[in-house]
Order: structure tokens, then sequence, then C-alpha cells
């Protein structure tokens, strides 16, 4: 395979850094550029690719073979428009991922939440079954050397499919996990009628000879056994183990390969993680939808039984806000722990519209929510307010899809 000079623009992305990471593992000269320097950049450069600060058109050089852009790259950007005047090959990150799911015997696994779990399960029961496959996750994975993607030898692929923009439509999988379908992204769907159209039409690109795993229910002998063993809380992950053991079962992995593997597994970055357990517990998450949220507070109470909970909440975007304004309301209302602080809302660039941004805010939602527990705290104060109120044995789960968890480094 000859060697190719390729550039990703959003390299920082946890999608787009790991197919760099993929094209590094094949000896291609990897380059990139993003906003803003982060962990992921500092990790990738570490790897030997060459990362820039901002988005120029110098950093577009006429030699390259392949542009690689994320899909929140907009049509202005002035590498993309120096790409396309000096006629380089441009992909947007889903059609480069798609290209190499037709090298690969792929496993694409989707649905509104606990993708990245699901994902992370079963790239290390197939590891742990000897069948090596290459995993691209959009999470960080300890067993992965901290990274968001598995260098497998075997033509195995495991890889997180997302539904944002239709992206998985360019992906031609052999086995597809739907671990559910709900309210999602509907900045990009509109209605929960377009979101379940995708995922038909994601499921009609199976082969006659592909396997579809869904539907998957808690009311079945292998739930207990997966309960009893799993390190990680709540009832959102057994259904995620389940869905790995379906899988495992397809390529003929022996069960007591699948449930010590799934027994072993600590979970990934910011997926109640737990990252301080001393006098103050610690929690990251990433969940940012109310049935995530919903999910991960109902699984922090299996846990700490007795003690007091309390959550640091960033919202993610303002349209997800207003979309599921009342969905909201209702989990945090009925949330089964002490004190929820609600922190201003995160802008994603690119991903707002004026008219929606002015109608939504935290303070409204607070408002809307009127509960005692529940209180509304500008993201610049929520260290100060949480030192001075919190006690020293109590459980803090700093919680959004946002820059929030940079809180979880203050304590």
């Amino acid at each position: 395979m000859a060697i190719m000079k390729i550039h990703l623009i959003g390299i920082g992305g946890i999608g787009v850094s790991a197919l760099a990471q993929y094209y590094l593992s094949k000896g291609h000269e990897v380059s990139g550029s993003d906003l803003v320097a982060s962990e992921i950049t500092d990790f990738l450069k570490e790897k030997g690719t060459r990362v820039f600060t901002g988005n120029f058109a110098k950093n577009i050089e006429k030699d390259l073979d392949l542009v690689v852009y994320s899909p929140a790259v907009k049509p202005n950007n002035p590498e993309l428009k120096k790409a396309k005047q000096l006629g380089i090959k441009i992909q947007s990150y889903p059609e480069a991922l798609g290209d190499l799911t037709k090298e690969f015997y792929t496993i694409a696994v989707s649905g509104a939440h606990g993708k990245s779990t699901t994902t992370a399960m079963l790239g290390l029961v197939l590891a742990a079954a000897g069948l090596d496959p290459t995993v691209i996750v959009g999470t960080k994975v300890k067993e992965f050397g901290g990274s968001n993607f598995r260098e497998g030898k075997s033509k195995i692929l495991v890889v997180e499919a997302c539904e944002y923009d239709s992206s998985f439509l360019h992906y031609s999988p052999k086995i597809i996990v739907v671990t559910n379908i709900d309210k999602e992204h509907l900045d990009y769907f509109k209605t929960f009628a377009n979101v379940k159209k995708a995922f038909e039409k994601f499921i009609a690109k199976l082969p006659k000879d592909g396997h579809l795993v869904k539907d998957i229910t808690l009311d079945n002998p292998d739930a207990k056994k997966i309960k009893s063993i799993l390190k990680v809380p709540g009832k959102h992950n057994v259904s995620n183990a389940l869905a790995v053991l379906q899988v495992a079962r397809i390529l003929m992995v022996p069960d007591a390969i699948t449930f010590k593997a799934l027994s072993e597994f600590t979970g990934t970055w910011r997926r109640f993680e737990i990252v301080k357990q001393s006098k103050i517990t610690v929690i990251s998450d990433y969940g940012h939808h109310p049935n995530e949220i919903k999910a991960t507070l109902q699984a922090a109470r299996e846990k700490f039984k007795k003690k007091t909970i309390w959550c640091v909440f960033q919202p993610h975007q303002h349209q997800r806000t207003h979309y599921l304004f009342n969905d909201f309301v209702k989990v945090f209302r009925e949330a089964p722990i002490n004190k929820i602080i609600i922190t201003d809302i995160y802008d994603v660039a690119g991903r707002e519209t004026k008219t929606i941004s002015r109608g939504v805010s935290s303070k409204k939602l607070v408002e809307k929510i009127n509960k005692e527990s529940v209180v509304y705290c500008a993201t610049k104060d929520v260290e100060k307010y949480v030192k001075e109120n919190m006690s020293s044995a109590d459980v803090l789960i700093i919680m959004g899809a946002g820059d929030i968890y940079h809180l979880t480094e203050k304590f």
C-alpha cells in the first residue's frame, strides 16, 4: 500500500482523531488542525502527527493526497476552500470511515445512548477471544492505552456509528447493533419520526447474510448473571453488555470468555468515571440527554445507597434544551439524588440557531422545575458554590458533554 499524505480538519474531535490514528498505524504521513489545542491534539502530536492550532489556508500543502474534514467544519473553512482550489481529494469523516468499513468485516454499534460503552465492551471481548479487532470508538478507553482507537491485525472492525447528520448511512456493516432509539439530535432530524426513518435506512444496508442486534431486553436469563459480574453500575450497562453478548455469540465466542472480559471492564472516559474517591467521591459523566441523565442518576443512587449525592449539570446546546425542555424538567423533578446545580448552557460552534437560542436558558429550566433541591449557578461560580456547600463524605457527579468536566480537576 502506497504511503499517503493525509490532512484532517477538526482533528481534535473524538471521531476524527481515531481515524487519524488508524492512518498513522498504516504508516501514512498525517497532519491536522483544530481551532484549539487539547489533550487529544497533544496525544496525537506524541504519536507523530503534525498538528496546527487554527484553520488557515497555509496548512494545506499541494502534495496532499487526501483531506478529511469533521462534520462540524463549514463550507467556508479556509483549509477546505484551499483543498478544493488545489484539486485535492476531499472526504467528510463519515465518507472516509465509510470507505474503511468496506475493507473490513465491520460491526457498527448505533443507537441514541450507550454506543461508546457498548463499542468499548465489544472491542475488549473480541480482543480477549483472540479475534484482534480494530476499534474506533467515541471515547477514551484505558485498555486501549487511554485512546479512542485500537489497532488490530484481523479483518474485524468495530465502529461507533453515529446517527447525527445521517453519518452512519455511509457505512457498510455486516453486523449492526441498535442499543436504542430516542428523541436525539432534533436540531438535525426535527422530528422523532425522522430519527426512526434514518435507523430504518441504516438497517436496510445490511447484506442478506448480515446480522441485526436490537430490542435488547433485561427480562432474559443472561441479564441476572451479567448484572452480578459487571463493575459498571446501572440497568443501561446491563443492556449494553447483553448486546455485546449477542454479537459475541454470532461470532462464535464462548460465553466464558465473554463473561470474563465483561467482568473486567471498568468503564470508559466520562461514562460514570470515578475520577477521585477519597473524602469526596467525584464522578465525571458525559450524559446530556434526559434519558442518559435519568440512567446515570439512578445508577448513582443504586451504587451509593445512603450517601448524599450532588450533581452539577451543564446543558449541551440551546437547541437540545429547547426541543427536550419538558423531558429535562421531568427528569430533574424526579431525580433520586439530593442536590442538582444547573449551570449555563454550553454552545456548540456551528450547531445553534439564534431564534431558538433566544427562547431558552438554564434559569428558565430551573424555574420550571420549581424544586428546592434544584438550583441555577453561573458556570464561573460553580466551583465556589460546591466547595462552600458540600460535605466531605458526599458524592459529586459532574455531568455534561461540554467543558464542565474540567471542574473535576478542582477537587
